[in-house]
């Protein structure tokens, strides 16, 4: 079955066809640095986790760009409230995301290029701008660009905006643009921003608009045509529109797919840093849910559906990774762990059919269920059929609790041995008091171990012991 995917440009589900057989190039677009990530940002960060996992479980090869902003109004703006240099809070800020990502469990990109280090790219794609005649040069001489918008004639296909129904692009004072919906490739230096916040450029000092970086770097990176640019619904207008006119403007084919996740909500609006209203990964984690956990609620709703957030949705979602984390355990006791085969027809059918992710969790699910009725009847055919199974399902939507990924620094990162032999000590100790029949010291061991968070379950092989709730 060919992978379909809903292209934003022609509001349709395609056939995805790559432009070189066996190979794919995404571009991303990253974030702004100008504060830590809330879980908005990462749902986007999942979401095309899935989608690389699953082109390279299928056979593609893929080159990952994700691009990251670290000159921008904003991050200018924190930098005159705090009194720290804007390139201070971009890196101490990326810092975060980069540990966030990691938690996650996001695969690293190819490539993750920063803005401020692709300033000759900008360049040299605003002059060819110019030169074409779909840009020019601010007439007060104060070193802004602009794209002239209505050179541009197919300008709004993306969107379905249209440029005479625009107001102001925003973002950028009135200073010598010809229409209200022209957008700003270079601005000029100005009095009230940090002074090292700037660059020399042919047409004056000043510092890249926030469109023209994304289509300096594709090109860069995937050249003047790749297959899949990516992004949050909210990207679409203006930020994707004016990389589509500024790319075709200068003879670039660029993206022959855009696919746009939804947003998660808090409340009725959008996650927000402008906002304000925003969870990030620690006050998730200081509810007692797992990095594991959290992929998981933000990866099992389609990426086109909105996610509207509450604590106990996240709980419920933890819970039912539990339970998929318990069979797998149990399976691996009887079985061994295995090693993950093909997936499931219906799996590959319903990721196929746009990540279908829901559909897909609800084949992990449905093999689960059979699982657990081969334990029952010991069967270890089925088990490790069913496990085997639901590990290469999980592998792919990047949720295996046997990915090593998952174990790094837990119980303590280094202290993680020290852990293992404590509770081992404790454990030896619970069955010395159950072999001389006495029972209220091997209670007292286990209640001591689940009020210190270790939860311990008494299997055929012996007992099994995990960190947090059990469900």
């Amino acid at each position: 079955m060919t992978l379909r995917l809903h292209d934003t440009a022609t509001r349709s589900v395609r056939d995805f066809v790559p432009m070189t057989p066996g190979q794919v190039g995404i571009y991303l677009c990253g974030l702004t640095v100008q504060s830590i990530p809330h879980i908005g940002h990462l749902r986007s960060a999942v979401n095309y986790d899935v989608l690389r996992r699953w082109l390279l479980h299928i056979g593609f090869e893929v080159t990952f760009i994700r691009n990251i902003t670290d000159v921008d109004d904003k991050i200018l703006v924190k930098s005159l409230e705090t009194g720290r240099p804007y390139w201070a809070i971009a890196y101490a800020n990326k810092l975060v995301l980069d540990a966030d990502y990691r938690s996650l469990n996001v695969l690293p990109p190819t490539y993750e290029p920063l803005a401020t280090a692709h300033i000759t790219e900008m360049h040299e794609l605003i002059a060819e701008l110019i030169e074409r005649g779909h840009a020019y040069e601010s007439a007060e001489g104060n070193g802004d660009v602009y794209f002239d918008v209505p050179s541009f004639k197919e300008y709004g296909s993306l969107s379905g905006q249209r440029p005479e129904d625009m107001l102001s692009a925003g973002g950028t004072p009135e200073r010598g643009k010809r229409h209200q919906a022209d957008f700003a490739l270079w601005k000029g230096v100005k009095d009230d921003e940090p002074g090292d916040a700037s660059w020399a450029s042919p047409w004056g000092r000043g510092r890249p608009g926030w469109h023209i970086e994304c289509s300096a770097m594709a090109r860069r990176y995937l050249g003047a045509e790749f297959d899949i640019h990516g992004g949050g619904l909210d990207l679409t207008f203006p930020h994707h529109e004016n990389e589509i006119a500024q790319s075709r403007s200068g003879g670039l084919p660029f993206a022959r797919y855009w696919v746009h996740h939804a947003l998660l909500n808090l409340g009725e609006a959008k996650m927000s840093k402008s906002l304000g209203n925003v969870i990030d990964v620690q006050a998730v984690l200081a509810m007692g849910i797992r990095p594991v956990e959290l992929r998981y609620y933000l990866g099992v709703p389609h990426y086109r559906s909105r996610i509207d957030y509450s604590d106990d949705a996240m709980r419920e979602a933890a819970t039912a990774y539990r339970r998929i984390e318990g069979f797998v355990h149990r399976a691996v006791e009887v079985v061994g762990v295995g090693r993950p085969k093909a997936v499931p027809p219906e799996f590959a059918a319903a990721m196929n059919d746009d990540l279908n992710t829901s559909a897909a969790l609800a084949v992990v699910h449905d093999t689960i269920r059979e699982g657990n009725t081969a334990l029952a009847a010991n069967d270890e055919t089925g088990v490790r059929a069913a496990l085997t199974a639901v590990r290469a399902m999980l592998g792919v939507l990047g949720l295996d609790p046997l990915d090593a990924a998952w174990h790094e620094g837990e119980g303590g990162g280094d202290l993680k041995p020290v852990v293992d032999s404590l509770v081992s000590l404790a454990l030896d100790q619970r069955a010395q008091a159950r072999a001389r029949k006495d029972w209220a010291a091997a209670d007292s061991v286990r209640d001591q171990l689940k009020n210190a968070g270790v939860q311990v379950e008494d299997t055929p092989a012996g007992p099994r012991w995990t960190v947090g709730e059990q469900h």
